[in-house]
C-alpha cells in the first residue's frame, strides 16, 4: 500500500513538473526540502502526531515553507497533509527524484564488491555501465560486502547482475547436491 501511495503522489508531482517545465527547479527544491526535513526530526513528529489538528499542521506548513519554495510545491505539501499522507513524504519525494533521474537519462547503480575499488576501477565500472545501458550519466553507489569473496553485484533499478564468487559457489553446491551417487 505504501508503495502505491508514493508512486501515485510522486508521479503526480513529476507530471506537474514536466507540464510546468520546472523539472530542474523542482528537483533542486525537493533536494533541499529533504535536507531540511532530515535535520528537523521534530517537524516530522509534529506533522505525524494524531492529536494535532490538521488545520494547525497546515498553518505550520504554510509558515515554514510559504515564500521559501515554489507555490506548486507548497500546494503539494498542503495536499499531502490534507490527505493524511505526510508519513509517506520521504517515499513520495524519493519516487519523484527517481523519476526525474530516469527522465534525464541518469541511471542509479548500486555496486557491491568484496573489497573496496580504487578510483580507477570505479571509473572503469561506470564507463562499462554507460556503454552497456541506455543511460547518459550514472549515479554510482559503492558498497563492500566481504561475504561475496570476490566479483561484484550490480543493481540498477530492478535489474541485478551477480557475478560474485559467493553466488557461483552456491550454484555449484546446488548442482552437486542434484548428482546422485
Amino acid at each position: 500500500m505504501a508503495k502505491l501511495i508514493s508512486k501515485t503522489y510522486g508521479e503526480a508531482l513529476f507530471e506537474l513538473a514536466v507540464e510546468e517545465k520546472k523539472v530542474d527547479a523542482f528537483m533542486e527544491e525537493i533536494t533541499e526540502i529533504r535536507k531540511v526535513l532530515a535535520q528537523n526530526t521534530d517537524f516530522a513528529k509534529f506533522m505525524n502526531h494524531p492529536k494535532i489538528l490538521k488545520e494547525e499542521k497546515l498553518e505550520v506548513l504554510e509558515n515554514v515553507f510559504k515564500g521559501r519554495i515554489s507555490d506548486e510545491l507548497t500546494g503539494f505539501l498542503t495536499l499531502i497533509v490534507t490527505k493524511d499522507r505526510y508519513h509517506e513524504i520521504d517515499a513520495i519525494l524519493d519516487y519523484f527524484l527517481t523519476e526525474v533521474k530516469s527522465y534525464k537519462g541518469i541511471g542509479i547503480a548500486h555496486v557491491t564488491t568484496a573489497s573496496a575499488l580504487s578510483g580507477a576501477q570505479q571509473e572503469e565500472v561506470e564507463q562499462k555501465l554507460l556503454e552497456t545501458t541506455s543511460y547518459r550519466q550514472m549515479e554510482m553507489h559503492y558498497a563492500v560486502d566481504e561475504s561475496l569473496i570476490g566479483g561484484m553485484v550490480i543493481r540498477i533499478g530492478d535489474r541485478v547482475v551477480d557475478s560474485s564468487i559467493k553466488t557461483k559457489l552456491n550454484e555449484l553446491t546446488k548442482q552437486l547436491m542434484k548428482i546422485q551417487l
